[in-house]
């Protein structure tokens, strides 16, 4: 009995007569092919983080809409390349991918930086729309070469799951090496502009390889695909970075105030902290005015401290503490040591035998501080825009009790407006934790908290009645105040604590 002839041909796997199928590539060069590309997507997306954050901030938001439009970049490619895959010359198609992939990387820097001064304090709308236009067409073009690499390579049915999944293994491969070494190794090592730069002209030059060994291209033309990508090159180094210094969490800039002599730290665009030099008792931002009225307030004033920083920025209030308190230790958990070399080179941190940093994310640099070892914890980490989340929840505030001495203080700078929805769930968080929880702010006309900066005070013991009162045209607003403010606020927790959500960055 025979086969139907549907059934015959489809398991036929030799081609019919004066059929032209294009010649497939060796398989070490359509691994390499795939390889090359998926991971170039992966590279770039995380890139994309870095590039956006001075710009957007670095928020949950930030990062989830770069992640969604390089999945949308991906599909499309995968989509549209298999679509043109069966349509066109194979092999023209990969070269043309190729290049063109490399070309729109390239100009993936230059659109940020021109972009991204406009969208500042636009919020999440912002970072989709520059990801939008920055990121998806080059992710689209280089997610179209593993449908065309397969489509080449299948030339026996017989053998397709294997040819298909030996591709797609090799593509994952290139994803996964090109996440791993760019978060572990090319960050650290370049300038993102620079690792731009690189990826992008490694594409070009693959797509040239191929395409003058496939005689795709002739000389005329790669000549052009030369200077092509030498002016979109210069572009993208010419493009202006926004930092001075690039860490490997931070854009980071140092901004003179022409009325004092100090200077202030920008980390990712936002002011961070000021400092003098000169005069380090000298607190410019009220917020740290605040806490230091609320550490001399809970304190014997000029009596050594033990004290517990967490985040150092340009460390003012560290210095503030050995030039007020001689004999303190500090200790400074900071994530970032990139910028603690920067403060020391260009803002005149000189370290000081009481001074101890540990670099290093302080969740879990907290826990080599031993128990009942600090008279006061300063929450210093967060910003206007980056809110490190795990820093918020219950389970952080019972590691600060475990530090604290009885009757220590922790004092938490944030800053947040109305509705003052990310407030209102620390205070409820430091009500679980603490037997008196206070806020300093700044009012409004009723008499409420303005929402912007604002200082929390929290202690196991009642704090004095004058902690924190009145500084710098603030109000202190007590226990009773502070559990009316933050009723019906759900307290943070390691496994609920969506601060991104909650967190209101402009003045309604």
């Amino acid at each position: 009995m025979s086969k139907p002839k549907r059934a015959q041909a489809e398991a036929d796997p030799v081609p019919k007569p004066g059929e032209d199928l294009p010649t497939a590539l060796p398989p070490p060069a359509a691994a390499a092919l795939v390889f090359v590309a998926a991971g170039a997507v992966l590279m770039l997306e995380i890139l994309a983080v870095r590039l956006l954050a001075p710009y957007v901030g670095l928020t949950l938001e930030t990062t989830t809409s770069i992640i969604g439009a390089a999945l949308a970049g991906i599909a499309a490619g995968a989509a549209v390349g298999g679509y043109f895959a069966d349509r066109t010359d194979t092999r023209r198609l990969i070269v043309g991918l190729l290049i063109g992939g490399g070309l729109l990387t390239l100009l993936t820097v230059p659109a940020v930086r021109w972009l991204g001064p406009g969208a500042r304090g636009d919020g999440d709308l912002a970072a989709l729309g520059i990801t939008l236009i920055a990121l998806v067409p080059a992710a689209a073009v280089l997610s179209a070469v593993s449908p065309a690499v397969a489509h080449l390579q299948l030339h026996d049915l017989r053998a397709s799951g294997t040819i298909v999944g030996r591709l797609s293994a090799w593509a994952t491969a290139g994803a996964l090496i090109g996440t791993f070494g760019t978060g572990f190794v090319i960050v650290p090592l370049m300038p993102v502009g620079a690792a731009v730069l690189v990826i992008g002209a490694g594409l070009i030059l693959a797509g040239i390889i191929l395409g003058s060994s496939s005689r795709v291209l002739s000389p005329a033309m790669i000549v052009g695909m030369v200077v092509a990508a030498g002016a979109l090159g210069v572009l993208t180094g010419s493009s202006t970075s926004p930092c001075e210094e690039e860490t490997e969490y931070h854009c980071v800039n140092v901004k003179s105030e022409p009325a004092l002599s100090g200077y202030h730290l920008v980390l990712d665009g936002e002011l961070n902290s000021y400092v003098d030099p000169e005069q380090p008792a000298r607190l410019a931002y009220p917020y740290t005015h605040w806490m230091a009225d609320a550490i001399n307030s809970t304190s014997p004033l000029k009596a050594p401290l033990d004290v517990v920083f967490v985040g150092g920025g340009a460390f003012t209030l560290p210095r503030w503490l050995r030039a007020t308190r001689p004999g303190s230790r500090a200790r400074v958990l900071e994530v970032d040591g990139e910028v603690v070399e920067f403060v020391e080179e260009r803002l005149g941190l000189d370290p000081w035998p009481r001074l101890s940093i540990a670099v290093g994310d302080a969740r879990i640099g907290i826990l080599d501080v031993p128990d009942n070892s600090a008279d006061v914890v300063v929450g210093d980490a967060f910003s206007g825009l980056t809110v490190p989340w795990h820093l918020t929840t219950r389970e952080w505030m019972a590691e600060v009790r475990r530090v604290l001495r009885p009757g220590g203080l922790y004092t938490l700078n944030m800053i947040d407006y109305k509705p003052l929805s990310l407030l209102k769930a620390e205070m409820a968080t430091l009500l679980e934790a603490f037997a008196d929880v206070r806020l300093v702010s700044f009012p409004d006309p009723e008499g409420r908290p303005a929402g912007g900066s604002a200082v929390l005070l929290a202690s196991d013991r009642p704090l004095p009645a004058g902690a924190g009162s009145n500084a710098e045209g603030a109000l202190t607003y007590e226990q009773g105040v502070v559990e009316e403010i933050a009723a019906g606020a759900e307290p943070l927790r390691d496994d609920y604590a969506p601060v991104d959500q909650l967190l209101t960055t402009t003045i309604g």
